[in-house]
Parts: structure tokens; sequence; C-alpha cells
């Protein structure tokens, strides 16, 4: 599907000195996330493309292309840093695509809080919060590109999950600001609570153009490598150290089998050997150490972060999460793709071990400790090699019905069949308020049908 030239034509007279563009390079461009990710969502979506990218530099231009694209019936799909997996950004049915990333004020910092404009890039509003003293609570692996509305609108965890949560637990987030989709757009914020209406919500209920966000005291992190015989005993050093309340950010479990993908750790991360990667307090560094030998291992790695930078090393927190697939297809494009899934509580490493010998070299494992609901979670990131589809979704029945884990489905674009597994009714009754023309990235969600439409 795609809008009409004369209509697009409309719409760019409407916007006035607004920049936009149709050039096909940059539309093409800005078009795109990291869904090549997956083989099955790479198919679907290559040849997905908007037909006009519009930057709005201030909410009030954002105000006058919102009611433009309302009056037009032109849909409109939000991007930030464009790091997402699931193709969040992609246009599914043409129309515009609206650049966020010119709304990038840091408005306000004051203790435990940032407010800013959504555009803003996360690692540049660490940058700023760092003056304070402080550290964002949570942020992706992506977070050089990130933007903070993006994060919210697609994001659900990362690194700081460990400490705070998941992105939507406590006060990571309690106040958005956003705009409809409608020929007198309204601004409506949101608090507390409320918020759930379009946090996660792929951008496909409002415009989200400021919000605040939680900061912590910054801590100077010491990243850290330690190796351990056998994969089983590396994660349960991993859950014992958390169930026991040691002070770590990011703690990140890695199978030898993935070490040839970190090229510049080769030093510190053999291929006989599974690795925790590791964000400890200085402070618990030495009981850090006791543990460690406790269980056999050893330390291979320690530093800060602009310790590690001046030996071009990575930070630990580019050795978890989804940048471990990334990783992983730098070096053998087209190999890989991965799943997301969630252990049943109390986690049990030997259930780990039997779905190893299941799959052998088929899928390759990599742990994440979280909190969800103040329980410590461990979810997993595993590295599935690429043959069919029909391939990928037995090895996801075999670990839902086999094994009690629940997969988040990284291969699909729905909002429902990737995490919630359920409509949200209060997402879909949110959107009839916010873009009752139903104009926000069609095609995300399941819950909208075209006969909700207002006229």
């Amino acid at each position: 599907m795609s809008v009409s030239a004369e209509t697009l034509a409309a719409f760019c007279a409407e916007i006035g000195d607004i920049p936009h563009s149709a050039d096909t390079k940059l539309v093409e461009a800005k078009s795109k996330d990291y869904f090549w990710y997956s083989p099955i969502l790479k198919e679907l979506l290559d040849n997905r493309a908007a037909q006009l990218v519009v930057t709005p530099r201030t909410e009030a231009e954002v105000i006058v292309v919102a009611a433009a694209a309302a009056r037009h019936r032109l849909p409109v799909t939000v991007r930030g840093g464009g790091t997402g997996n699931y193709g969040q950004c992609v246009p599914m049915e043409g129309g515009i695509i609206l650049e966020m990333t010119k709304l990038d004020r840091i408005i306000s910092i004051a203790p435990g809080r940032v407010v800013c404009e959504a555009g803003a890039r996360m690692e540049r509003v660490e940058t700023a919060v760092g003056e304070s003293g402080q550290m964002l609570s949570m942020f992706p692996s992506t977070k050089r590109f990130a933007t903070m509305g993006g994060f919210v609108s697609g994001g659900s965890g990362g690194i700081g999950s460990l400490r705070h949560g998941m992105l939507r637990d406590g006060e990571n987030i309690t106040w958005l600001r956003l705009v409809t989709v409608e020929e007198t757009p309204r601004i409506i914020e949101l608090h507390g609570a409320d918020i759930m209406k379009v946090q996660h919500a792929y951008g496909t209920n409002g415009i989200i153009t400021a919000m605040d966000y939680a900061l912590v005291p910054a801590t100077d992190w010491v990243h850290t490598i330690a190796l351990f015989d056998g994969y089983d005993t590396a994660l349960r050093f991993a859950a014992q150290a958390q169930a026991e309340g040691v002070d770590a950010y990011l703690m990140t479990v890695v199978e030898g089998r993935i070490a040839p993908f970190y090229k510049r750790l080769a030093a510190h991360f053999p291929a006989d050997k599974d690795a925790v990667f590791s964000m400890i307090a200085p402070e618990a560094m030495a009981d850090f150490h006791a543990r460690v030998a406790a269980m056999g291992g050893r330390v291979s790695l320690t530093g800060t972060l602009h310790e590690l930078e001046a030996q071009n090393l990575p930070a630990a927190w580019e050795c978890g999460w989804n940048h471990t697939t990334l990783q992983a297809l730098k070096h053998e494009p087209g190999v890989w793709t991965y799943l997301q899934t969630a252990y049943p509580s109390p986690f049990d490493p030997a259930l780990v071990m039997r779905q190893m010998a299941r799959y052998g070299d088929e899928v390759l494992m990599h742990h994440e400790m979280a909190r969800l609901g103040g329980e410590v979670q461990i979810f997993a990131l595993p590295l599935v090699r690429w043959t069919t589809r029909a391939r990928m979704y037995e090895i996801i029945a075999e670990m839902e019905q086999l094994d009690g884990c629940t997969i988040f489905d990284p291969h699909v674009i729905t909002i429902e069949d990737g995490g919630m597994k359920e409509i949200d009714t209060t997402q879909i009754d949110f959107k009839r308020e916010a873009d009752p023309h139903g104009l926000m990235n069609p095609g995300k969600t399941r819950g909208w049908t075209p006969d909700m439409a207002k006229a």
C-alpha cells in the first residue's frame, strides 16, 4: 500500500518549511532497523519503505505534522535511532517516517530524575547527567545510537535491569508527554501507571515528545570477565551471586563456543572456557574475586570503562544482551539468528545443560540476570543456527512445551506475538483516543482492526 503523489504533495504543502525529503536513499535507510537479525523478518520487511521522511525540530512542528497526516490519512511511523530488532520502525503501508532525533533537548536534571525530549540519544543524556554525579537507571546495549523515546516505545529491559528491574517496573519512567494524531492534535500527559498505555507499544498510539527517566548515583563500575570450566558452573555462579546480593549492575553468562566472535577479547576469553561478564561495584570486588575462586574459576580481566577503552577493549555491556547476536552476525553473516527466552523459577542450570545436549551446535547459549517484580529472573538470548522457519518454530515449541520456558518471539512484527502474548486492551483503548484513524504504525498490533478507525 502507498499514498498517492497528489496526497503527498498536499501534505507537504501543509507542513511548509518543516524539513522533509523524498530522496530514495534517505527514505530507504530511515525505513529500516535491525530486523535483519531475523531471516524471517528480513524476508518480510526488506522491501518495505515509507514515501517521505519528515524531521520536526520542536513539539509545535510535531503537532503540525500530526494534524496534516490526520487530514490526509497518511500512515505515520515514528523513528528514533532505528536500533530495534523487530521492525518497530519499518512502515508496512508507506506514508511518512517521523524522524524524531531533532527533538533532543535535555530539559532538566534533578536528583533521581532527568526530563528530556524523546529524540535525545541515550549516550548524550547519560553524559549530561554524569556532570551531576548520576547515571541512567538502565540502558540498551545500543545506547550509543538509541533514543530515549525509542527505548521507551520498543524496549523492555537491558543493562541495569539486574538492579532496577524491567523498564516498566518501579519508577524507571513516571511521566510521558505525547501528541495525538487527529485533525486537531492534543497534548496528553501520562503519569505513574498510566505510562503503560504507551510503553512498549511500538509507537502505535501516540507520538511521544518528552519524558522523564530515573537516575541513580553514578558508579565507576568495574567491568570483569570470570572464566569457568563448564557452563553449568558459570550459571550457578551468576545465579548464586545474585541470590546472595552481590552488588552488580550487569551479569551475563556466555558459553565458550561464542568466544570466537569476540575477537578483541581473545586473550581474556578463550573458547575452552565459559565466561561471566559483569559490572561490579568497586567495593564488592574483593568478595567477587573470592566467590570466583571458590567456584574454581579465575578472573581474566578487570577494568573501569575508561581503562578498557584505553586498551581498545569492549565494555561488558557490549558483550551481552543482543550485542551477542550482533557480534555473531558480523563474523558469520546469515548463519545465526536468535531467540528470547525466560526460564521458569526456581532456575535450574540442569535444564540449560539438557537443552545444550539436545541442540548441540545448533544453539549456542548466553544468559542474562535481571529482576522482574523485584525477584531475580534469568533470561537467555541463545544464538540459533538458521536453517528454516519450520525448524525455528520446532525449537520454540520444544523449549515451551518440554522445558517450561517462555519464548518472546523475535521473528514477528506485532506487539502481541512478540512479547505480550495477548492483546493489551488498555493500549488499544488508548489508541482509539490518541490515534482514532488508525494511522500510527499500522500492522504492528493485532488488537487494532480496520473497523475501529474513525471515518
